[in-house]
């Protein structure tokens, strides 16, 4: 999976400072997450993942 994360455009936050920063890539067939102080750890998530955690996130499921 290396190889295929490596072409994808991989984009972070604004407010991201120089290190550790989530970064988010769309795929054919959903997104992948990685972290960018170590980016040859990829998570992948289906669209339908992605939208239910970004809908939690969005209402507040979160917060503690």
């Amino acid at each position: 999976m290396t190889g295929l994360t490596k072409q994808l455009d991989w984009r972070k936050s604004s407010r991201c400072g120089n290190t550790t920063c989530v970064e988010v890539a769309k795929g054919n067939d959903g997104v992948f997450v990685r972290d960018s102080k170590n980016p040859d750890v990829v998570l992948f998530f289906t669209f339908q993942e992605w939208a239910a955690f970004i809908a939690a996130a969005a209402d507040g499921e979160f917060r503690y």
